[in-house]
């Protein structure tokens, strides 16, 4: 169990019980905010275009910042971050570069280095690292090379065009460090890696967000110089609700001062209202123009310009302080020094609290970094679709009344929420979000829970109950997974500090009733319980886009979709009996959703009124069913994740719940007794297991059994490093299916997609995926509790090994979390064959967690900071670490560690 006696725990509950705003500073600016819906005014929707990177140092934004290695204040009115110029670059690197969704051969694509390595929750401190070339960064040579290359090619990734050669860098370290909740200690530290003396320009900039342009706030915000007796530079920052703040810099600099306005000349060709605009500081330093910046030091942006020459190995070291102390004599002094080496300590002190002893360096690095990954991606999201819809000062277009989101009028943000990753995907997305908790849960449970809450909210769900998904349709559909995550934040914050909010459980509880009911109503189109949801998450995973008209005409009945409502049902009926402990009411909702998830595993599994059945006996196996115009019916052979998804409608019921609830024991009796017709189709629930347990599942004991003999083939699903999402079979058995003379495929593809079905960079067709994984496991170790050690099954199939099924999602805990460690020949199987990452001292140990991975060598694919579900490495390492210790108290044996072995199995007594 975590405790509460480090310092970052005191932190959190200071900031829990408001006695310290610990968390009104963070990691909250974006890494992008252009090319966004929000920023978004096109007559038509064409976001990528209406706002490039090119604009973005000269244009301002309405709904949101974005900088480099940033902070800001949870409202965002006040940002912090760092600009870079190396002499070379024909841009200050004020923000990270990237391609936009249409420039990129696989969609958009981040074009930078850069690494997460250390936050704690209160954000009391924080570090990350940007590597930045001597030479002049190649923009041109990424655009053209993506436009060159198809899409059976791989992305051409930076490394590639040789800027990183020879170490002909600056690594630049940014560290956090609050003295006290509004006195925030900067240390930003460059060192140059290679072998010769190169000059850089460090731009520490703190700036306000506009936010007067647009709606006529004559109490515009101000920065300005303050002169001091000791000779230090400090800028005054002056709100109207944030107050004051001071900015003190070290050392010799000077000041330049601007405005957080648009270049109107540079991006709409009429003149500017002043001539100090949000580029001017980039006018100064790159071109030279010394007229640029304010000469009376006042603004709404400022920059503290640092310049200098590095030797080659040499370190150099920029101390800022952003305080709410004016007037501070010694900003920089021994107490600054201190603190920030205290603030470090309590962070290892946190961590280490948490972090099972017995586990390597290497996993505790990963783990580490996992974390920290999942902090640094929180941003402040602000998207308000009502005043986004009507526009600003300059009318929009009409089309926009009715485009994007139009019907999500009643949509209102303004809120710090996990990103799966700041720049790739800068905005919320809603069953990302859910799998983001769980490890967040682990270091902050206060902050998962106001996750989950927030999204259930009115502001956020519609009010028809439809959950938002993500900000370039609000209204698609994504798996039905908040109900799973809330009753496991709920359990993981009893498990680790000893106290469960059942306020949390019953107030989103109730909200996601609304939510269920519009699944009903609006995803079951025959009303047969058999679902279709669209794409839910799985993007091109499909023969068809299942969001889309199908070019047959008719529907699709979803093995995916139903079975995701089997396991909402049973999620909803779990957390009612939770609820119905206390509160007999809750007893009758239970009853609900047990009833509910029987006509789900009737439908998924009868074949009574369905020519063909989601089940196909033949194939021991699940697979979407096409229901064509003219009532033909027809089995979409794709072996898939669909397929397997299935196995999460799972849970057991223990005997001490009924005890606990005779009217609900009552009524489960009566159904087993008179409704024979829905029970035959479904897993045991009647059977005592382990312990006594019942069992509700869609796939019985024979189902089980024939599902994990393809999921366990190395030659279809298995792979070294976890579950793939398609069959390898398809790599020589491509499924084809022929429609009004166009022929459709699925073949096995294990890294990029080369079909642009659906998601541009986003690949369903072969690659190892987290989130799916991360549930497999957990449901294999659902059914291993009701099942017990006596069921086995060979693992890998063929090789003659059995397996129990607790032993079975250990191997598979196992190969994810081998992802991302040295094996025996000191590489990590994450970056494939990228050697600087393997071998270089300044790279190999460091982390980057991707959105998806290669199916057969495990090489990191995607969006590269996709902490967000990917940040589900730190829950499995917890849990290896967990097991270890059981192992080796039960055993005496130390238990091998993953990295080493390719099969390292921990038998659980």
């Amino acid at each position: 169990m975590a405790t509460t006696t480090t310092a970052e725990a005191q932190r959190l509950q200071e900031s829990l019980t408001r006695q310290a705003h610990w968390r009104r500073w963070g990691p909250y600016l974006s890494d992008r905010q252009w090319g966004t819906v929000r920023e978004d005014y096109s007559p038509h929707g064409t976001a990528w275009d209406y706002f490039s990177h090119d604009q973005a140092r000269s244009r301002a934004y309405r709904w949101g910042e974005d900088g480099l290695l940033g902070i800001s204040d949870n409202h965002q009115r006040l940002c912090f971050a760092i600009a870079l110029w190396n002499g070379e670059d024909a841009i200050l690197k004020e923000r990270l570069f990237g391609l936009n969704g249409n420039e990129g051969n696989h969609g958009e694509d981040v074009k930078e280095y850069y690494f997460y390595l250390d936050n704690t929750p209160s954000h009391a401190y924080m570090k990350a690292l940007y590597k930045y070339p001597h030479q002049a960064f190649p923009y041109a040579q990424l655009v053209e090379e993506h436009h060159r290359r198809s899409r059976q090619e791989p992305e051409f990734e930076l490394l590639e065009t040789g800027v990183f050669e020879q170490d002909r860098y600056f690594d630049v370290s940014v560290e956090y460090a609050k003295h006290s909740a509004e006195d925030i200690l900067i240390q930003v530290t460059i060192a140059n890696r290679g072998a010769e003396a190169r000059t850089l320009h460090v731009l520490p900039t703190l700036w306000f967000r506009n936010t007067w342009s647009w709606n006529d706030d004559p109490d515009e915000p101000i920065l300005q110089s303050v002169q001091t007796e000791n000779g230090t530079n400090v800028i005054e920052a002056s709100h109207t609700t944030l107050g004051k703040r001071w900015l003190y810099a070290q050392g010799d600099a000077e000041l330049l001062f601007t405005e957080n306005e648009t270049n109107s000349d540079r991006i709409f060709g009429f003149p500017n209202a002043s001539p100090y605009v949000k580029d001017s500081i980039h006018d100064y330093v790159v071109q030279g123009q010394k007229e640029a910046v304010n000469p009376n030091q006042i603004g709404t942006k400022v920059a503290v310009h640092y310049e200098g020459t590095i030797a080659p190995g040499e370190t150099k070291t920029i101390r800022l302080r952003l305080s709410d102390v004016p007037n501070l004599i010694e900003p920089f002094g021994r107490e600054f020094d201190a603190s920030i080496l205290l603030r470090q300590q309590e962070a290892d002190d946190f961590y280490q609290q948490l972090v099972p002893s017995t586990l390597s360096k290497d996993l505790q690095n990963t783990q580490r970094q996992a974390f920290a990954g999942m902090l640094w991606s929180k941003q402040f999201y602000h998207y308000s679709v009502g005043d986004w819809l009507k526009g600003d000062s300059n009318a929009p277009p009409p089309e926009r009344k009715q485009g994007r989101n139009h019907e999500w009028f009643h949509f209102y943000t303004d809120d710090i929420l996990s990103m799966p990753d700041k720049w790739e995907y800068p905005w919320f997305a809603a069953w990302d979000l859910a799998f983001h908790c769980i490890p967040l849960a682990m270091i902050d449970p206060d902050f998962a829970k106001n996750q989950l809450d927030v999204l259930t909210r009115e502001w956020y769900m519609h009010p028809n109950g439809q959950l938002p998904a993500y900000e370039w349709a609000l209204g698609d559909v994504n798996p039905p997974v908040h109900a799973w995550a809330t009753w496991r934040v709920y359990n993981l914050e009893q498990a680790m500090y000893g106290r469960g909010d059942r306020q949390f459980l019953e107030r989103v509880f109730q909200k996601l009733l609304l939510n269920f009911t519009w699944w009903v109503n609006r995803k079951d189109v025959e009303g047969k319980n058999v679902f279709q949801g669209g794409f839910l998450g799985l993007d091109n995973i499909g023969v068809f886009d299942r969001s889309a008209m199908l070019p047959t005409g008719g529907h699709i009945d979803q093995s995916d979709g139903t079975s995701w409502m089997g396991m909402y049902c049973l999620n909803m009926l779990t957390i009612a009996l939770e609820l119905a402990k206390t509160n007999p009411v809750y007893e009758d909702i239970a009853t609900k959703f047990f009833e509910h998830y029987l006509y789900i595993a009737d439908a998924m599994n009868h074949i009574g009124d369905m020519e063909v059945s989601l089940w196909n006996e033949e194939d021991g196996f699940y697979y979407d069913v096409l229901h064509l115009p003219d009532d033909r019916q027809i089995a979409l052979k794709v072996r898939s994740m669909v397929g397997l998804i299935p196995l999460f409608a799972v849970a057991t019921l223990e005997p001490e719940t009924l005890k606990q609830l005779p009217a609900f024991k009552k009524r489960l009796e009566w159904f087993i007794r008179n409704r024979p017709d829905l029970k035959r189709n479904v897993a045991c629930m009647e059977t005592v297991g382990m312990e006594a347990r019942r069992l509700f599942a869609i796939v019985s004991k024979d189902k089980l059994q024939q599902i994990l003999q393809t999921m366990l083939n190395e030659t279809e699903f298995l792979s070294d490093y976890g579950i793939r999402a398609i069959s390898k079979r398809h790599a020589e058995h491509p499924y084809v299916f022929d429609a009004n003379g166009t022929q459709f495929r699925v073949n096995y593809e294990p890294a990029e997609s080369s079909s642009g079905l659906f998601g541009g960079n986003s690949n369903w067709r072969g690659p190892i995926w987290f989130p799916v994984n991360f549930l497999l496991i957990e449901s294999l170790q659902t059914f291993h509790r009701y099942l017990g050690d006596e069921f086995k099954v060979e693992c890998p199939t063929g090789s003659g090994q059995l397996m129990n099924l607790q032993e079975v999602a250990a191997e598979l805990s196992q190969r994810l979390i081998r992802i991302f460690l040295k094996n025996e020949s000191g590489q990590r199987p994450v970056y494939g064959g990228t050697q600087v990452f393997q071998h270089n001292p300044y790279w190999q140990d460091l982390i980057l967690f991707y959105e998806y991975f290669h199916g057969d060598n495990g090489a990191g694919v995607g969006a590269s900071h996709q902490t967000g579900w990917t940040g589900l490495v730190a829950s499995l390492i917890q849990q290896f670490g967990d097991q270890e210790r059981a192992f080796s108290r039960n055993t005496g044996v130390i238990a091998p560690d993953p990295s080493r072995h390719k099969r390292s199995i921990l038998s659980l007594d």
